[in-house]
């Protein structure tokens, strides 16, 4: 099997590219005629962008506990910390505070990315607010906005994570 950084820079380069041209076609439609079908196809990729986010780094979770044992994350920023990775530390703490946000809405994770807001790379929906864009048909119920920037962020500091972890020795998939 390829190595599982590979596999998740291909599926995410696919994805976001597929998801764009979906996109692009619906919009077109749109243009025409407002029907349902066309709202719901774009609230689907959206959804698609999140369930994308979520699935690789659950995946990679997986991978890094088969790897280094027990917390695969925690073992992960322990290597981090030890080779002084503090930038690669912080974006991954970051997308895993957004995940679990993703996944649990409201709760720690999310009161942690509310604190630090004005410095996150993606945007964190704050209370009170309804809408990241209000008037935008594609947007679905998340507290975090998942555009292809932030999934390319979560595959781009999967491969770095990856990177560290395995210049200090460790392998896996």
């Amino acid at each position: 099997m390829h190595r599982f950084t590979e596999l998740i820079d291909h599926c995410t380069k696919f994805s976001i590219e597929t998801l764009k041209e979906v996109d692009g076609r619906t919009r077109e439609a749109l243009e025409i005629g407002g029907e349902t079908i066309h709202v719901r196809s774009l609230q689907m990729t959206q959804m698609h962008r999140a369930i994308l986010a979520v699935g690789m780094f659950s995946l990679f979770e997986a991978s890094l506990q088969d790897a280094l044992g027990g917390d695969g994350f925690g073992a992960a920023k322990k290597i981090l910390d030890d080779q002084n990775e503090p930038d690669v530390k912080g974006r991954l703490d970051d997308l895993i505070l957004a995940i679990n946000v993703l996944k649990h809405g409201r709760g720690r994770s999310y009161s942690a990315l509310v604190a630090k807001a004005e410095s996150l790379s993606f945007k964190v929906k704050l209370d009170g607010e309804d809408f990241f864009d209000e008037g935008n048909v594609a947007e679905i119920r998340t507290l975090v906005e998942v555009d292809d920037e932030f999934v390319q962020r979560c595959a781009d500091a999967i491969a770095e994570v990856s990177e560290v972890v395995r210049r200090v020795g460790f392998v896996f998939t």
